[in-house]
């Protein structure tokens, strides 16, 4: 471009055509830089690629009977150590539909098909899940469960001698303690209900358990036994306060997916009660005895990364919970008419008033 200066002393701009070789060494210029930045895009491209093929990936199988607690206890637990979802690890979250969903030809359906994903390790939060994907697949199992050794998931707490590792959060000797918290509330209790859920195994074992309890301390017991919500309700309504003096609510997720209407019922009939989580207090209950459902979730984080890292899970061993807080709710007492004694709330480590 040229220009020559008038005597108006204004510019006049006069565009003269580049020349073939200027026009080649203009094209030349834009393919090389076209190919560079593809160069950059692909070497962007690539790696990205590499890493979501070398990033560990795990599954997660959440129960249907669930209130978020397993989940964010292992989504802390998991960043506490450094995983970021996405990022650093791949977590690819399921839930079961229903409680029907936990029977074994279902679950056997679900664990295979979890295994087909080619995860690196799949974590369960009830002992039907773990037994289903012990038996039907061969991942490395993560279990929040209750009994792993008496359900027989392991062989021990200290050697689990297979694929399954995690954490105990209770044990059957649990039902001694709670009828004996009870009859501290209730000491003119005769009659007992144990509600349970057969299907699960850790149940059958905590029946045992409530049976010989109240035996020796001269106290009748009568199963409830539920499967499902249907049989739920039904129990409800035969379960008045004039067939029964107090009640045991053992721990299984379909007991705790409808913990609002079994609370319910509890309060209607004035009926001295315990429940296994404290959890239920947010349903107005009067007294709970257990272990943390979150807690339990967030230490399955530090086997998960273990295995990862390249850990036999057959030689870690199962960590058996050991913190366990007894809640008393003084409000909920007040308003059911029932004396709650002084030296129970000395026992109580909680105590909302």
């Amino acid at each position: 471009m040229r220009s020559r200066r008038l005597r108006s002393n204004r510019l006049l701009f006069l565009f003269v055509p580049a020349t073939a070789a200027e026009l080649n060494l203009r094209d030349s210029s834009r393919a090389t830089l076209t190919l560079a930045l593809a160069f950059v895009a692909l070497s962007l491209i690539i790696p990205a690629r590499a890493d979501q093929a070398t990033m560990p990936r795990i599954a997660v199988l959440l129960p249907a009977a669930t209130i978020g607690l397993d989940e964010q206890g292992l989504r802390e637990g998991l960043r506490d150590l450094g995983y970021v979802e996405g990022t650093s690890i791949r977590i690819d979250w399921r839930r079961l539909l229903g409680t029907s969903d936990e029977t074994g030809e279902k679950l056997g359906a679900l664990v295979a098909d979890i295994e087909r994903a080619k995860v690196n390790v799949l974590v369960v939060f009830s002992t039907p899940a773990a037994r289903a994907a012990l038996t039907a697949t061969k991942i490395p199992v993560v279990f929040l469960v209750g009994d792993p050794v008496g359900t027989k998931l392991a062989m021990s707490l200290s050697h689990p001698g297979g694929r399954g590792t995690g954490v105990s959060m209770l044990m059957p000797e649990m039902v001694s303690k709670r009828v004996e918290l009870l009859l501290q509330l209730a000491p003119g209790i005769r009659r007992i209900v144990f509600l349970t859920n057969s299907y699960n195994p850790l149940n059958v074992r905590m029946l045992e358990e409530a049976r010989r309890a109240t035996a020796a301390l001269g106290v009748e017991l009568t199963t409830v036994d539920v499967r499902s919500a249907e049989e739920l309700d039904a129990a409800l309504h035969t379960m008045p306060r004039g067939t029964t003096d107090g009640l045991v609510v053992s721990p299984d997720l379909l007991l705790l997916a409808n913990k609002a209407k079994i609370s319910q019922a509890v309060r209607k009939a004035r009926l001295p009660a315990i429940f296994p989580y404290r959890v239920y207090h947010e349903d107005g209950v009067l007294m709970s005895y257990g272990g943390s459902v979150k807690d339990g979730a967030r230490k399955l984080a530090v086997y998960v990364d273990k295995i990862l890292k390249g850990a036999d899970p057959s030689e870690l061993p199962i960590e058996q919970m050991s913190k366990y807080e007894l809640v008393v709710d003084l409000r909920v007492a007040r308003a059911m008419g029932i004396h709650v004694p002084p030296g129970l709330l000395q026992r109580a480590d909680e105590v909302i008033r």
